[in-house]
């Protein structure tokens, strides 16, 4: 009985392990037919929007029906098993436990499984949800000024990143931790000008005590920088920082200084409940990327 209970579990890992890998061949399949998709041609969008549905639930289906017929082969197996071997089983009286190790596994498969319905949900929503019509909106405004979008990863550093990768284009040598470290000074040097825009979220009082506390997490972790870094960034780098939003744009700094040597581009997007900053330069070609 012990023997094919094991077995029972060894299938159903297999089978497990089976469905996982046809569902990340299954997404790299997606993302190549997304690749094959310009992303200006909206009927072909919208049919491949359907397509992926399809594919998926054709897997979902098709993998649902291999567990529940798996549980019905081994159900008739463990049948069969009581009948040829009962004069040698000892009844007893308490329900058969599933080991520690098969309910972690289970939580895992579960976990697994969740996690990969996520992205599956969130790769199909990009094709039609919110994202990608702002990001088709930036993408029409900003061919048109003969600017593109360069990707900047979204970390806690993704903004000094941009100002890095901007400065290195009009050759300038400052890193990200130059950058960090610059703009804390100057931050400490004119607290005055500072403060009064830095409120605790939880009581509104003036960040006064914990001022210090917050230049120095500018330095030496990975916090996010905002319209307040990017001010001050603007004003001892002596540039222009223009935001640029689905609809409009927004200059930081060409009203500060007596003279703009050079003007830098951004972009700032909404991306769920945070913002996620790339930056923005001229075409290589004279052909717009993609977003």
């Amino acid at each position: 009985m012990e023997a094919v209970l094991t077995e029972e579990l060894d299938e159903e890992e297999q089978l497990v392990r089976r469905h996982r890998k046809e569902k990340k061949e299954l997404q790299a399949k997606i993302q190549s037919m997304k690749n094959a998709v310009p992303r200006n041609d909206k009927k072909r969008r919208k049919q491949l929007t359907e397509d992926v549905a399809k594919l998926e639930a054709e897997m979902e289906q098709k993998h649902r029906e291999e567990l529940d017929q798996l549980k019905l082969t081994s159900k008739e197996s463990k049948i069969d098993s009581v009948a040829v071997n009962i004069s040698n089983l000892v009844l007893e009286n308490q329900p058969l436990r599933i080991s520690k190790a098969q309910k972690r596994r289970d939580k895992k498969a579960a976990l697994e499984k969740e996690r990969e319905e996520r992205i599956a949900e969130a790769e199909i929503e990009n094709l039609t949800g919110a994202r990608h019509v702002e990001s088709e909106k930036l993408a029409q405004i900003l061919a048109a000024r003969q600017l593109e979008i360069k990707q900047i990863p979204s970390d806690g550093h993704c903004m000094y990143r941009a100002i890095e990768d901007q400065l290195k284009e009009q050759n300038g040598v400052l890193t990200v931790a130059a950058l960090r470290c610059q703009t804390a000074n100057y931050m400490q040097s004119h607290v005055e000008d500072f403060l009064p825009f830095l409120t605790n979220p939880n009581t509104g009082e003036m960040y006064t005590p914990e001022f210090g506390k917050y230049c120095d997490d500018i330095v030496n972790t990975a916090a996010w920088g905002g319209q307040l870094e990017l001010y001050e960034t603007c004003i001892w780098l002596r540039r222009t920082l223009q935001f640029c939003y689905t609809l409009t744009a927004l200059n930081l700094g060409n009203n500060l200084l007596e003279e703009v040597p050079e003007e830098m581009k951004y972009l700032t997007s909404l991306k769920k409940l945070h913002l996620f900053r790339n930056k923005i330069h001229r075409f290589a070609s004279g052909v717009c990327g993609t977003l």
